[in-house]
Protein backbone atom coordinates (compact mmCIF):
# COMPACT_ATOMS: atom_id res chain seq x y z
CA UNK A 1 0.00 0.00 0.00
CA UNK A 2 1.17 3.36 -1.02
CA UNK A 3 1.74 5.88 2.32
CA UNK A 4 -1.53 7.56 3.11
CA UNK A 5 -0.33 11.43 1.94
CA UNK A 6 -1.86 14.03 0.14
CA UNK A 7 -3.28 13.19 -3.28
CA UNK A 8 -1.86 16.03 -6.17
CA UNK A 9 -5.20 16.81 -8.10
CA UNK A 10 -4.75 18.95 -10.65
CA UNK A 11 -8.09 20.29 -12.49
CA UNK A 12 -8.92 24.02 -13.73
CA UNK A 13 -12.94 23.46 -13.54
CA UNK A 14 -14.32 24.55 -10.23
CA UNK A 15 -16.80 21.75 -10.35
CA UNK A 16 -14.92 18.74 -11.35
CA UNK A 17 -11.92 20.15 -9.41
CA UNK A 18 -14.26 20.19 -6.52
CA UNK A 19 -15.57 16.30 -7.22
CA UNK A 20 -11.79 15.22 -7.31
CA UNK A 21 -10.98 16.53 -4.01
CA UNK A 22 -13.93 15.23 -2.43
CA UNK A 23 -13.82 11.93 -3.88
CA UNK A 24 -10.03 11.64 -2.49
CA UNK A 25 -11.45 12.91 0.82
CA UNK A 26 -14.06 10.52 1.01
CA UNK A 27 -11.15 8.05 0.28
CA UNK A 28 -9.80 9.02 3.96
CA UNK A 29 -7.13 10.99 2.66
CA UNK A 30 -6.11 15.01 2.22
CA UNK A 31 -6.32 16.73 -1.45
CA UNK A 32 -3.75 19.02 -2.94
CA UNK A 33 -5.42 21.10 -5.07
CA UNK A 34 -3.58 22.58 -8.52
CA UNK A 35 -5.27 24.83 -11.14
CA UNK A 36 -1.96 25.51 -13.31
CA UNK A 37 1.24 24.17 -14.23
CA UNK A 38 3.35 26.05 -12.19
CA UNK A 39 1.18 25.22 -9.19
CA UNK A 40 1.09 21.30 -9.74
CA UNK A 41 5.01 22.29 -10.06
CA UNK A 42 5.11 23.80 -6.87
CA UNK A 43 2.83 20.28 -5.41
CA UNK A 44 5.47 18.04 -7.16
CA UNK A 45 8.20 19.93 -5.62
CA UNK A 46 7.41 19.21 -2.23
CA UNK A 47 5.99 15.96 -2.35
CA UNK A 48 7.61 12.14 -1.97
CA UNK A 49 8.21 10.16 -5.51
CA UNK A 50 5.04 8.12 -4.63
CA UNK A 51 2.40 10.95 -4.40
CA UNK A 52 -0.02 10.24 -6.89
CA UNK A 53 -1.86 12.57 -8.61
CA UNK A 54 -5.57 12.71 -10.43
CA UNK A 55 -5.28 15.07 -13.43
CA UNK A 56 -8.12 16.14 -15.49
CA UNK A 57 -7.50 15.44 -19.22
CA UNK A 58 -9.64 18.54 -20.31
CA UNK A 59 -7.65 21.20 -18.72
CA UNK A 60 -7.46 24.30 -20.54
CA UNK A 61 -4.29 26.45 -18.19
CA UNK A 62 -2.21 23.47 -18.66
CA UNK A 63 -1.45 20.61 -21.15
CA UNK A 64 -2.86 17.73 -19.73
CA UNK A 65 -0.56 14.72 -21.82
CA UNK A 66 2.93 16.66 -20.73
CA UNK A 67 2.02 16.92 -17.27
CA UNK A 68 1.38 13.02 -16.95
CA UNK A 69 4.19 12.27 -18.99
CA UNK A 70 6.45 14.60 -16.50
CA UNK A 71 5.22 13.08 -13.34
CA UNK A 72 5.01 9.71 -14.45
CA UNK A 73 8.51 10.01 -15.59
CA UNK A 74 9.43 11.22 -11.88
CA UNK A 75 7.82 8.27 -10.70
CA UNK A 76 4.13 9.59 -9.20
CA UNK A 77 1.28 7.22 -10.20
CA UNK A 78 -0.94 9.36 -12.61
CA UNK A 79 -4.51 8.83 -12.89
CA UNK A 80 -6.20 10.87 -15.74
CA UNK A 81 -10.11 11.75 -15.81
CA UNK A 82 -11.69 12.78 -19.08
CA UNK A 83 -14.74 12.51 -21.55
CA UNK A 84 -15.59 8.77 -22.38
CA UNK A 85 -16.09 9.67 -25.92
CA UNK A 86 -12.80 10.66 -26.55
CA UNK A 87 -11.25 7.67 -26.76
CA UNK A 88 -7.92 9.66 -28.91
CA UNK A 89 -6.96 10.99 -25.77
CA UNK A 90 -7.89 8.77 -23.89
CA UNK A 91 -4.94 6.26 -25.34
CA UNK A 92 -2.65 9.32 -25.52
CA UNK A 93 -2.83 9.76 -21.87
CA UNK A 94 -2.35 6.03 -21.30
CA UNK A 95 0.58 6.68 -24.18
CA UNK A 96 2.02 9.48 -21.46
CA UNK A 97 2.22 7.52 -18.58
CA UNK A 98 -1.41 7.32 -17.00
CA UNK A 99 -1.94 3.82 -14.96
CA UNK A 100 -5.63 4.58 -15.79
CA UNK A 101 -7.89 7.13 -17.41
CA UNK A 102 -11.53 6.60 -15.92
CA UNK A 103 -14.50 8.83 -17.07
CA UNK A 104 -15.83 11.97 -14.95
CA UNK A 105 -18.95 9.65 -15.27
CA UNK A 106 -17.13 6.63 -13.20
CA UNK A 107 -14.85 9.13 -11.30
CA UNK A 108 -18.22 11.14 -9.97
CA UNK A 109 -19.84 7.18 -9.35
CA UNK A 110 -16.79 5.71 -7.85
CA UNK A 111 -14.17 8.36 -7.12
CA UNK A 112 -13.55 7.29 -3.63
CA UNK A 113 -13.27 3.78 -4.61
CA UNK A 114 -10.91 4.39 -6.93
CA UNK A 115 -8.73 6.63 -4.97
CA UNK A 116 -8.95 4.05 -2.33
CA UNK A 117 -7.42 1.49 -5.19
CA UNK A 118 -5.12 4.07 -6.30
CA UNK A 119 -3.78 4.36 -2.49
CA UNK A 120 -3.10 1.04 -1.98
CA UNK A 121 -1.22 -0.10 -5.18
CA UNK A 122 -4.38 -2.07 -6.98
CA UNK A 123 -4.95 0.33 -10.58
Amino acid sequence: MLSVEPVIVLADDLIWSSRLVEAVKKAGTTAVSARSEAELQRALSSSTEETPLLIDLNGRAYDALALIELAAEAGHPVVAVGQHEDIDLRKRALGAGAIRVFSYNKLFTDGPAIVTKLLEGEL
